[in-house]
């Protein structure tokens, strides 16, 4: 089974939260990263602490042809990536009745759904010659089913699981694997601001370095903790008049208008 522990990677959306937990986990084993986020100052700090380790690429994954560029700089400096992760992400509460929330739904939509896209296209057709190499995509158990207040989120995130499954069946006995997670509750900015309780929360730490063990493992599609994984399975065999009783008055996440 191909090690994941070390070797090339390329993380999106690694400056912080999760991505940063990720990025030093791998660093830590000897991987060399090529990290790409949007505050450079962020990823230059990453790169000074594993000096000769990191390739710094400040950027926007809704740029695809940033990222075509970048794919091609890490490529050229330090080899075809082992593994690929798309992490970037980003969430906010949202309201369909409020005009001013289009703007929020395209962003999540673009940053979640499309910036995977955008991150596995440039290395996609030179790991199928190679027949080997791995992608993973940062879901969440958002996806599962539609949480009030957060329609842009848990709609992007149920989009990415779809399009990781289909990417996953179209190179199946490519030599290129497809690993889907779908993380709870992390200790992360973007939890930071969340008025609910959030059962079974993990340190970005923890969490990263179970990820990292299905990503060696690779294992299709994994939640994370396992806690979550029971309550998302029964969560989509409740009847929509069940569910719809149960969170219609949900805690939800603030909008950022």
């Amino acid at each position: 089974m191909q090690k994941t522990h070390a070797g090339l990677l390329v993380i999106t959306g690694a400056s912080g939260g999760l991505g940063l937990a990720l990025a030093q986990y791998y660093l830590e084993h000897g991987a060399v990263v090529g990290a790409i986020a949007r505050r450079a100052g962020l990823l230059q700090t990453l790169a000074e602490k594993f000096p000769r380790q990191v390739y710094c690429y400040p950027l926007d994954v809704r740029d695809a042809v940033a990222m075509q560029a970048a794919a091609r700089d890490f490529i050229a400096r330090a080899g075809l990536p082992d593994i690929v992760i798309a992490n970037a992400g980003v969430s906010v509460g949202t309201l369909t009745e409020h005009a001013e929330d289009i703007a929020a739904f395209q962003q999540v939509m673009d940053i979640n759904v499309l910036g995977m896209v955008k991150t596995f296209q440039p290395f996609l057709a030179a790991m199928r010659d190679r027949r080997q190499g791995t992608l993973v995509g940062i879901a969440s158990v958002a996806g599962f089913r539609g949480l009030p207040g957060a329609g842009a989120y848990s709609a992007s995130k149920a989009a990415a699981i779809s399009y990781l499954e289909s990417l996953r069946v179209e190179l199946h006995g490519s030599g290129v694997k497809v690993v889907t997670i779908c993380p709870g509750y992390i200790m992360t900015p973007m939890t930071a601001i969340n008025p609910y309780p959030m059962p079974f929360i993990l340190d970005a730490d923890v969490a990263a370095s179970r990820m990292a063990r299905a990503i060696e493992q690779q294992i299709a599609f994994t939640v994370i903790p396992w806690q979550m994984d029971l309550i998302g399975r029964a969560l989509k065999l409740l009847p929509n008049w069940l569910y719809d009783r149960f969170f219609a008055r949900a805690p939800r996440k603030p909008r950022q208008f």
